[in-house]
């Protein structure tokens, strides 16, 4: 190798970027002149390059694999970790489960306890409601030949979805809890506080009428209230959740808007009707009103005359 002096070399390494962006423009040129000579020349160099780029590209999908497979073992790994732990924790809560059952059936034996009847129900599929008086209601293709009748109960996978209130032959009209028609008793369950949900034609209705020294809790659970006698008591509706402060509203566990099949309950409230007392004179039929009697014999003996 020929000795070469530092001023050499420093005049060299300042012609090699000239030299080579004139090269460019030279190969540019001649690619615009020959283009034939230039295109066979470009495509054996990617021939013989392809190969090679071959290798590399196998090369860095086997390293990608080989990371990924590591990242997934560790992830593997960890969510091991993870269900055996939880795993245990429902080992545990199952044991206290099935202690919790046992002790109830012995205390319902010893009760005599009277279970009561379980309800009937009909599983329809939901379409979108075209038309009717209700701005949030479903239609379900099941009617009065599946044994659905007006005021059964609508469910859905997660909890309560509303109420039947129209039927014929094939269809039922289910209107939803969302409903700016809809009034419903509920129950705070935390507290057991009556309250009132209020449908407003979005997603969360509000929460109304409760207790003022009871204020709903943020994440509370909702179910419904026996208090109008229209819904059983103990369905489960939603949490409350405060939008505003002061403005308690309820989250459905039903998804409302992606509603694909209903369960209508039949829950017969009306078929429990209560004991007759004495001098009870029931008002609500009318062939239980009483008869018009005649003015003498509303007076006692004595005041007639």
């Amino acid at each position: 190798m020929l000795p070469v002096s530092i001023q050499v070399r420093q005049a060299l390494g300042k012609l090699v970027l000239p030299a080579l962006l004139l090269l460019s423009v030279g190969v540019m040129i001649a690619g615009q002149v020959e283009k034939r000579t230039t295109e066979k020349v470009r495509m054996a160099v990617a021939g013989t390059l392809a190969p090679l780029w071959n290798m590399v590209s196998h090369a860095r999908a086997g390293v990608a694999d080989i990371s990924n497979g590591i990242r997934q073992a560790r992830h593997l790994s960890e969510e091991n970790s993870r269900l055996e732990a939880e795993n245990a924790t429902l080992r545990r809560w199952y044991d206290v489960a099935v202690s919790l059952a046992r002790e109830n059936d012995s205390l319902k034996t010893e009760l005599h306890w009277v279970p009561e009847p379980s309800p009937s129900f009909v599983t329809g599929r939901v379409v979108a409601d075209s038309g009717g008086i209700y701005a949030r209601a479903v239609l379900l293709v099941a009617g009065l030949q599946s044994g659905i009748q007006t005021g059964n109960v609508a469910l859905a996978a997660n909890g309560l979805a509303g109420r039947v209130t129209e039927v014929g032959p094939h269809a039922a009209r289910v209107l939803l809890i969302t409903d700016i028609s809809s009034r419903l008793p509920v129950m705070l369950e935390s507290s057991h506080a009556p309250a009132i949900m209020m449908g407003d034609n979005s997603d969360t209705p509000r929460l109304l009428y409760y207790p003022q020294d009871t204020r709903p809790l943020e994440g509370e659970r909702v179910v419904t209230g026996d208090q109008a006698g229209a819904f059983p008591a103990g369905i489960p509706v939603g949490t409350v959740h405060y939008t505003h402060p002061g403005t308690p509203v309820v989250q459905p566990f039903a998804r409302l808007n992606q509603l694909t099949m209903l369960r209508v309950f039949d829950f017969r409230q009306a078929e429990i009707e209560p004991p007759g007392a004495p001098g009870h004179v029931p008002l609500s039929h009318p062939s239980h009103r009483p008869l018009a009697l005649p003015f003498k014999t509303l007076l006692s003996p004595g005041q007639e005359g």
